[in-house]
């Protein structure tokens, strides 16, 4: 396994910049879960991420909707599972037929549902920072599809790349009373 990436924006302007850089990388198929809590700046993030795959239309969450695709070099679907309170409604959401069409997903809270994703995918962890603006992210790669990507990944990072520091704020939070996994979700690997 890879050292995960850090990195820091301070504005949703060079959040959703990040995102775009990162969106440069992506192949059919791929798929990107963010972690981190209310208004850390996940819906952010995907407007840069979709305004790089050439969306032109408004990126909003799809907090109420689940799904959102959105057309652009790739199809893009967006997806928020923050409401789903069990493993088994992720089946009904249809993930498999998204990538079979060769899409990319961006998924909001995406590490509640990593025991029913394929074992292949970028996590991106963002935290708040210091000022209201500020944000702290850290890509790590799971499987072997972004592995190989890690020296791309960094690079196209380079902008926004801090060193990590061994404090609480890198450090996998718990979740909250607002945001509790799905039932039957066990806890992820407390290694990253």
């Amino acid at each position: 396994m890879h050292t995960p990436l850090a990195a820091a924006s301070a504005s949703a302007a060079g959040t959703r910049d990040l995102a775009a850089a990162l969106a440069e990388l992506v192949r059919p198929g791929d798929i990107v879960l963010l972690a981190g809590d209310l208004g850390a700046g996940k819906t952010a993030f995907a407007q840069g991420f979709g305004r790089a795959l050439g969306v032109d239309e408004t990126i909003t969450s799809p907090t109420f909707t689940l799904v959102n695709r959105y057309d652009g070099r790739l199809p893009f679907y967006h997806l928020d599972v923050y409401r789903l309170d069990r493993l088994d409604e992720v089946a009904d959401l249809g993930l498999a037929e998204f990538l079979d069409e060769g899409g990319v997903m961006l998924i909001e809270w995406g590490d509640t549902i990593t025991p029913v994703l394929p074992a292949d995918f970028l996590e991106v962890r963002i935290e708040l920072g210091d000022g209201d603006d500020d944000r702290h992210f850290e890509f790590r790669t799971v499987g072997t599809r972004w592995a190989a990507r890690q020296r791309a990944l960094a690079a196209a990072l380079a902008s926004w790349r801090v060193n990590p520091t061994p404090t609480a704020r890198h450090q996998r939070p718990t979740p909250t009373a607002r945001h509790q996994r799905p039932t039957g979700v066990p806890h992820a690997d407390p290694g990253h």
